[in-house]
């Protein structure tokens, strides 16, 4: 080996070994923004397999069931993702408000409460919606065409346990368990659902939709018992035991305006799909899924920094620390923006390709994914700006921003989808969500006095 190749080789050790020392450091590094970015990289990694395996599961679904049923599946679980949210009133996403305050203030009494009473809370109120939807599907009967009878009952099933799971997500993340509070939803939950799929298609059983519904309702009861097993374990080695206090007056006043603004985001998230079972067939719908769900990927950079960071703006806000929340929030808005556009770019050129792989007629969505990213980019340059208003006391002004988007998404579905169809359902939402997305710029701009925008200001940079 020469000295030239020598001297190359010995730069390259050494700049591998600082590189390998600065991100043992990283790791080791327990201040706020070292955690919270490890958290947002663990959830966004989680999300992704997540989507990986979903996306897979939903394109094998699709080529095993046809567009009719793939379509009345669609449709179905729509509902159980927007009343399952919805169904615990905002505690469930209460948790990263609550659970550092309680621990802030060193109030073991009031911590070991909630992480108790809001999981059986949430279970109750789940219990009731999941009731009411199969008094409606029963009584209603004769209205309700006969193909969407038996799949509305199973979903009445899996509401409560729904319920819970969302509870149990909304406490480990305020613990920094991002795999307890994503991994047995989003990676156990569609592998089972999977492999009881595939085994029907392997023995030429049913694949229609009261199959694949039933397999969602199975798997969703089994992955979140073993995670309540789980979280017991981790709170009781977290949590010192004691006296409890159930302050549920307290947490739904304060949940109440959260259950609002995140009613108004999953309607504002769904509507498109909702509205669509009015005006469109089954197929249409089974279209319009594959191709919002392609983009799938691009709604978990949002999540994944959301999940992480929330209960920071929480911490941040109830110790006055304005600088550290004003640098989070300006942290936060760049890792959502940057991986949404760059994901947002390969998933828009390979669009076609990808959505031939459910099976023949699906490329039709092809420019709705162009549409709807447009949506996605806007809220991705505001960042986790949601979070932010409802951790900082802002809720009813975020309900409120969500009402006026949802209401823009509303009259324009009613408009555009009978005119356009699909296309004109992705119009819709793609408008709705940028009307959203200045509303919350303006809002947190005005109320809070943060620059929530990817683009900041000399004077802020």
């Amino acid at each position: 080996m020469s000295e030239t190749d020598h001297g190359r080789g010995s730069s390259f050790a050494r700049l591998a070994a600082r590189l390998a020392s600065r991100v043992l450091a990283w790791r080791r590094d327990d201040s706020d923004r070292s955690v919270a970015q490890r958290s947002a990289g663990s959830a966004f990694l989680i999300r992704v397999a997540s989507a990986g395996i979903a996306f897979v599961t939903q394109i094998l679904l699709a080529r095993w069931m046809g567009r009719f049923e793939f379509g009345i599946y669609v449709s179905v679980w729509a509902w159980v993702s927007v009343l399952g949210p919805i169904a615990p009133l905002g505690i469930a996403y209460s948790a990263q408000r609550f659970i550092p305050e309680y621990r802030m203030r060193e109030d073991g009494d009031g911590l070991r409460g909630f992480v108790r009473g809001s999981r059986w809370l949430c279970l109750a109120f789940g219990t009731v919606v999941g009731g009411l939807v199969a008094a409606a599907v029963l009584v209603f009967s004769g209205r309700v065409p006969a193909e969407f009878v038996v799949p509305f009952l199973i979903a009445a099933v899996t509401l409560p346990v729904f319920t819970l799971s969302m509870a149990q997500d909304g406490i480990a993340r305020s613990f920094d368990w991002i795999d307890l509070a994503l991994i047995p939803v989003f990676i156990v939950q569609p592998i089972l659902i999977l492999a009881v799929m595939g085994g029907l298609h392997a023995a030429g059983g049913p694949l229609d939709a009261v199959a694949a519904l039933a397999a969602a309702c199975g798997a969703m009861w089994l992955v979140t018992l073993v995670q309540t097993v789980l979280m017991g374990r981790r709170l009781r080695r977290a949590v010192p035991s004691g006296p409890r206090r159930y302050e549920v007056g307290v947490w739904l006043k304060t949940a109440l305006p959260i259950f609002l603004a995140d009613s108004f985001f999953l309607l504002l998230f769904y509507v498109d799909i909702l509205m669509l079972q009015a005006y469109v067939a089954p197929q249409d719908v089974a279209i319009y899924y594959a191709a919002s769900k392609t983009l799938s990927l691009v709604h978990f950079v949002s999540f994944a920094v959301g999940a992480a960071v929330a209960h920071r703006f929480s911490a941040y806000h109830v110790a006055g620390e304005r600088t550290k929340l004003e640098g989070f929030i300006a942290d936060a808005v760049r890792w959502t923006f940057w991986p949404t556009l760059a994901l947002g770019l390969v998933l828009v050129a390979l669009a076609k390709p990808i959505l031939m792989l459910f099976g023949p007629g699906f490329d039709a969505g092809t420019p709705l994914i162009w549409i709807i990213m447009i949506g996605l980019l806007a809220r991705g340059s505001v960042g986790p700006a949601e979070r932010l208003l409802n951790m900082t006391g802002q809720q009813p002004l975020c309900a409120a921003v969500y009402a006026s988007a949802l209401a823009t998404n509303v009259v324009l579905c009613m408009i555009l989808i009978p005119r356009l169809g699909i296309m004109g359902a992705a119009w819709a939402t793609a408008t709705a969500v940028v009307v959203e997305s200045v509303l919350l710029f303006v809002v947190v701009k005005r109320r809070l006095g943060l620059h929530a925008f990817v683009w900041r200001p000399r004077r802020h940079a």
